[in-house]
């Protein structure tokens, strides 16, 4: 068997996907910001959407919620949110191709840079979480600077609310 075969098939035996409560209430305030209440009590339809899931998870003290039978309204809201953040952790110095088991410079092991294409939005979000938390790559120190510029290349002011509400509540009708 060709050696990338068998990576992908042992990558592909990941556990299950999920998403943090830090990114369901990122997620909120996203979504609080390009679509305000107009009276301080109605939400819009991707906001509520988000709103129950959080709801829930405080409820049954969870912090992760499962991307699996997750409401696909509150998916798309999220996913919308997930779309303005960035997408790779990548500043351009990767030790993995020089043989180290995680990078030097983003904090991914060898195996999320390498398949970092086929993850799920899910996925990509646990490994930033991992890698912000860790905080021992070059991108939160040594090379700041250079992941602020990636972020805000990718990271633009979002759209009016009319437009973003629009496109969701349409899919979701």
């Amino acid at each position: 068997m060709h050696k990338d075969m068998a990576r992908t098939s042992d990558y592909d035996a990941r556990p299950m996907q999920s998403i943090h409560i830090t990114d369901i209430e990122a997620a909120i305030n996203y979504w609080r910001q390009i679509s305000p209440s107009p009276d301080g009590v109605e939400l819009c339809a991707p906001l509520r959407a988000l709103a129950t899931v959080y709801a829930l998870m405080i409820y049954h003290h969870e912090d992760e919620v499962s991307t699996k039978g997750f409401p696909p309204k509150a998916y798309e809201a999220w996913l919308t949110w997930y779309e303005q953040t960035p997408d790779t952790p990548c500043i351009a110095i990767c030790s993995t191709s020089q043989g180290d088991a995680y990078c030097k410079g983003c904090g991914r092991t060898f195996e999320e840079v390498q398949y970092w294409t086929e993850m799920s939005p899910a996925e990509k979000r646990s490994t930033w979480r991992r890698i912000t938390l860790e905080q021992s790559a070059w991108r939160f120190n040594r090379y700041a600077e250079r992941a602020s510029e990636n972020t805000l290349s990718r990271a633009s002011a979002p759209e009016p609310a009319t437009k973003e509400v629009a496109k969701v509540e349409n899919r979701a009708g």
